[in-house]
């Protein structure tokens, strides 16, 4: 029967008296049943632990343990939130994520409390669970039975930190209802049953794993078998072992997983469906075709403020049609870009006219961010939703996916979209991993560069591009940095941020192509010095500026 919880909890709780699988992991194993009864007694133990007076958050510092689900469900019960604290912060970084969440309850495990050793953390207790204390302060509450009626589909549930890049992380908010109904919506679009099992390889203090995987799991009593950390070598092993049927994907680790060896059963597993975004339509086909599972890309801003969901009929390249009220629009003008023209070969004629940023001007559930005021007004504009990401729209009303709007790269005077170039690149044989991004013309405006993960030839590559027929005369990468693994986040997207800050001044072999000249060579530290497509920086560190 169809789910119509309105919270949470009400999903929490649907699941007491449910004997089948529920939570699966390395450490152990739990029912339906027991998993609601482990929330039950954790919110029990909440409600008694939270100051009086004091915010009802929760922080988690955890990788994907039982643990993480177990305090969500918790939270749920109790009206209470969870705020997911990122493990790859570190110092007054990661205090300021605990303290700008105003957590006096702080969840972690042994594994991380090197991290929290210098900190100060003013009216923050620490649980630790697999510490001695933790089992102690639980057995009391064995007996809570999960009372879904605290909570309201108003009630905050997530605080969930977007990307720092240009700036401190933003806590966007998530409301119970809000979170029961993308499960429920998520159910419905992809035939979740009971009988499924979510492999959940993302980390859950980020909103895909919680929103994409979780959610739906619990809305459709499907099992759910928990990746402490994402790995590659081990995705294929942990699928079988579980019996994953169902599984979410951000950043590269598509590309992560096809790098592996291959081999002639890799088509020899249970999964019938992977949902994500980033992995690109050349990745998703060779996943197709190696393991014989389709991956559904789709696109949703981090805060919920917009969605495209892909459609048959979609165009290759395309993420989806426009939905009613999501346009594409120019951020100086906020008049509306004119439909892409493409060329025989595929290749976007009027990029510069054609590319804005998407906006949402219909109803959206964009809840807003913890005490941050500026950012939400960057965001609502004009009664609108504006998400910071760059997309282009044909004349039969297919968006196109083209960076972030910080991805924007000008050269001699024309605006390109890094997404674009990236996926040109992206098709070199020898490139496991690409990233796309401007670097300072010492001159004015930008120069391309791009970092790619993998084998590289520069002879090889320079044919190649030659050969591209959508690479526009300005689009073809000056620099290229080659480096055995990408530098990613630990939500496994590629650490764009880092690379431009490097730029070519940096540890890893740098080809550089010469102006005039169509082949690549290697970048000496003469040549910087010398001046690379025009007068020099001062110093290499200038350049990474």
């Amino acid at each position: 029967m169809e789910s119509t919880a309105r919270t949470v909890a009400e999903l929490v709780a649907a699941r007491w008296g449910d004997h089948r699988p529920g939570l699966k992991s390395d450490e152990r194993a739990l029912t339906q049943h027991q998993f609601a009864a482990g929330a039950a007694a954790r919110a029990a133990l909440l409600a008694d632990l939270l100051p009086p007076g004091a915010v009802p958050h929760v922080g988690v510092l955890l990788d994907n343990t039982e643990e993480f689900p177990l305090w969500l469900g918790a939270a749920a019960l109790a009206g209470a939130a969870v705020a997911g604290i990122n493990p790859t912060r570190r110092g007054s970084e990661l205090a300021r994520d605990i303290l700008h969440t105003e957590c006096p309850l702080l969840v972690t495990e042994r594994a991380h409390l090197p991290l929290l050793a210098d900190l100060e953390l003013p009216g923050v207790r620490v649980l630790v669970t697999d510490g001695e204390e933790y089992g102690t302060l639980l057995a009391p509450y064995a007996g809570a039975v999960p009372d879904p009626s605290r909570a309201a589909p108003a009630d905050r549930l997530l605080l969930y930190f977007t990307s720092g890049s240009t700036g401190a992380p933003k806590a966007a908010l998530c409301s119970q209802g809000r979170l029961a109904a993308a499960g429920q919506a998520l159910v419905r679009q992809f035939g979740v049953g009971a009988d499924d099992v979510h492999y959940v390889c993302m980390p859950m203090f980020h909103g895909n794993a919680v929103i994409a995987d979780w959610a739906p799991a619990l809305a459709a009593g499907a099992g759910v078998a928990l990746r402490r950390r994402f790995s590659a070598s081990g995705f294929l092993s942990d699928v079988r072992r579980y019996g994953a049927t169902y599984f979410t994907y951000v950043g590269r680790a598509i590309q992560y997983v096809l790098a592996t060896e291959e081999r002639a059963d890799d088509r020899d597993n249970p999964l019938r469906l992977g949902f994500g975004t980033e992995a690109g339509a050349v990745d998703a086909a060779a996943f197709e075709r190696r393991f014989g599972v389709r991956l559904v890309e789709g696109y949703g801003s981090s805060e919920g403020g917009a969605a495209i969901q892909w459609a048959r009929g979609t165009p290759a390249g395309a993420v989806g049609p426009a939905k009613p009220g999501l346009v594409v629009l120019d951020p100086a003008t906020g008049r509306e870009c004119p439909p892409a023209v493409f060329d025989s070969a595929g290749r976007l004629l009027n990029g510069e006219r054609a590319i804005g940023e998407l906006v949402n001007r219909g109803p959206n559930p964009f809840e807003g961010y913890w005490r941050n005021p500026a950012a939400e007004a960057e965001r609502r504009r004009g009664g609108a939703y504006w998400t910071g990401d760059l997309f282009y729209r044909d004349a039969d009303g297919y968006l196109y996916f083209a960076g972030r709007t910080d991805d924007r790269i000008r050269v001699d005077g024309e605006n390109l979209a890094a997404a674009m170039i990236e996926n040109i690149v992206a098709r070199y044989e020898g490139a496991v991993a690409v990233a796309v991004y401007g670097v300072p013309d010492p001159v004015t405006g930008d120069q391309v560069m791009a970092t790619i993960a993998g084998s590289f030839d520069p002879a090889g590559f320079a044919e190649f591009l030659a050969a591209q027929p959508d690479l526009g005369t300005k689009m073809a990468p000056r620099f290229v940095r080659v480096v055995e693994r990408m530098p990613v986040t630990a939500t496994n997207k590629i650490h764009r941020a880092l690379l431009r800050r490097e730029g070519y001044a940096c540890a890893d072999p740098v080809w550089w192509r010469p102006a005039g000249e169509g082949g690549y060579r290697l970048l000496a530290a003469e040549d910087a010095e010398g001046g690379v497509g025009g007068e020099a920086p001062t110093s290499r560190g200038e350049a990474a500026q």
